[in-house]
């Protein structure tokens, strides 16, 4: 199992910054490029990997009273992970990332692991200065 975490803060409001991150509609504008999100039947969503081709059914559950988005894979148990937003006062908020493979065929690696998240927060916080 592999283990991969990254943080950034951003100048927002806690609220604001989940709002954003949580809305499934808008979950490709900083997911890393190659992953695209279908809404399903909530929790359920489905994934698609452009580098794969293929679409993997997956839950998403958010919890905005503790500003907490989880999900992970259904049938295959292959990754799971969770972003926390919390307010560190003066208008601004940490966001933090985490991924868990559970098998190595899913691990993309340290390197690659590490950048797709903080290209991810970097999208985010994007998403968020824009409105």
């Amino acid at each position: 199992m592999a283990e991969y975490e990254r943080s950034r803060t951003m100048p927002a409001q806690p609220e604001q910054v989940f709002d954003r991150a949580a809305d499934v509609d808008r979950l490709d504008a900083w997911l890393p490029d190659a992953l695209h999100v279908r809404p399903e039947d909530p929790p359920a969503v489905t994934v698609h990997e452009d580098r794969s081709d293929q679409d993997t059914s997956a839950l998403l559950r958010t919890e905005r009273d503790q500003m907490r988005i989880e999900w992970g894979t259904r049938e295959q148990g292959g990754y799971a992970g969770w972003l926390q937003v919390a307010g560190i006062g003066s208008g601004a908020s940490e966001v933090t990332v985490h991924l868990s493979f559970f098998e190595d065929s899913h691990d993309p690696g340290e390197r690659a692991a590490r950048d797709a998240l903080d290209n991810s927060l970097e999208r985010l916080e994007r998403q968020v200065r824009a409105g």
